[in-house]
């Protein structure tokens, strides 16, 4: 896993940068589906796919937003970390940082 800084006007975080876990064809696949159900409409089938690739993505969304948050560290302009207690109990759980 890869390290990503970034700095906001009063805080700078760290957090680890996971990869997406939906393929591009997939992506490409419910990007297709949508403009086909808004010019041409869908088949049944077609719907089916479309929901269940739906579905998939919220799932990996989800679970991609869950390990970021759950990763991430906060730290106030004088270097010192301030990261949430719930956020650090987490972590600790899971021992991480």
């Amino acid at each position: 896993m890869k390290k990503k800084k970034g700095e906001s006007a009063n805080f700078k975080t760290e957090l680890a940068v996971t990869p997406t876990m939906l393929s591009e064809e997939k992506l490409a696949r419910i990007n297709e589906l949508s403009k086909k159900s808004k010019t041409e409409g869908l088949t049944p089938e077609e719907k089916a796919e479309q929901t269940n690739l739906r579905q998939e993505y919220l799932t990996a969304f989800r679970t991609s937003m869950k390990n970021t948050v759950e990763t991430v560290r906060v730290f106030d302009p004088e270097g010192n970390e301030v990261t949430p207690k719930k956020i650090k109990d987490i972590q600790n759980r899971k021992k991480m940082h």
